[in-house]
């Protein structure tokens, strides 16, 4: 349950008829979070599963798009930015939760929906964010790799992996680009992780709800970086199937970041 603490009040949102106010979460919080995630995932399996083979498809595509040996050391940093991403795909998820909660229908054409919502101009803001993240961590691994890469000539991914780890030139690239690589995954996380819950919630402007995310973030710091690696350990383990095991993990996931959702803002 929520624990026991008067809300903080933050800045009224752009509408002015929300006023917004950050709870206290603590770990029990982010294992209801997930209890309800798997609940809702078996109350409308059908429903998640057609959306949630978005991501594993567009994944693959990028896999399969990078069958050069040319695209070798831009493999592992599309898929890995893939994964800042993620809040985009889990818009749907997060909409069937909102009108599954209120009692609404909530099949996958009603999830669909949110193209005629009002909250769209927000919501296409906070993804432009997201986008830009993607392509500066695109940006700057390609940079890394030209700059600390050893000389490189693999006919096959293995190949490649097995002559860039075999060098100390390429496990200080492995260790500087993860490094870099978390500090993009923990901003895009702190700007999503409640702020596009929020704008589909209240229509909440997209500066405003992502001010309110890091806000969310910096405020409950334990419990917000557990959830993140939870997320991040999870994609990871959804990822190791040529990313088919993300038809279950990204449906659950969004799911249980609406309840957390629930459990942060009040």
């Amino acid at each position: 349950m929520i624990m026991a603490s008067t809300p903080i009040p933050l800045r009224r949102a752009s509408n002015p008829h929300v006023a917004v106010a950050i709870r206290p979460i603590g770990f029990p919080d982010l294992r209801l979070a997930l209890e309800r995630g798997v609940e809702d995932f078996r109350r409308h399996p059908s429903h998640y599963v057609f959306l949630a083979l978005i991501y594993p498809v567009a994944g693959i595509a990028i896999a399969l798009a990078a069958t050069g040996a040319s695209a070798f050391p831009v493999l592992f940093p599309l898929v890995a930015g893939f994964a800042l991403l993620g809040p985009l795909a889990a818009l749907g998820f997060y909409e069937v939760s909102r009108r599954a909660e209120r009692g609404e229908p909530a099949k996958w054409r009603d999830a669909l929906a949110i193209v005629h919502s009002p909250a769209l101009p927000a919501i296409a803001k906070v993804a432009l964010v997201l986008v830009a993240l993607f392509m500066a961590w695109l940006v700057t691994a390609q940079l890394l790799f030209s700059v600390l890469a050893p000389p490189l000539e693999a006919a096959s991914y293995p190949a490649f992996l097995r002559e860039l780890f075999g060098s100390p030139a390429g496990w200080t690239l492995a260790i500087l680009g993860n490094m870099l690589g978390l500090v993009f995954a923990v901003v895009a996380f702190s700007l999503s992780v409640v702020s596009l819950p929020l704008i589909l919630d209240r229509h909440v402007g997209a500066g405003e709800a992502m001010r309110i995310s890091v806000e969310a973030v910096r405020r409950n710091p334990a419990p917000m970086a557990a959830w993140g690696l939870i997320a991040g350990g999870l994609v990871f383990l959804g990822s190791l199937p040529l990313l088919v095991g993300l038809a279950v993990v990204l449906p659950v996931m969004g799911h249980a970041t609406w309840h957390l959702y629930r459990r942060v803002i009040g």
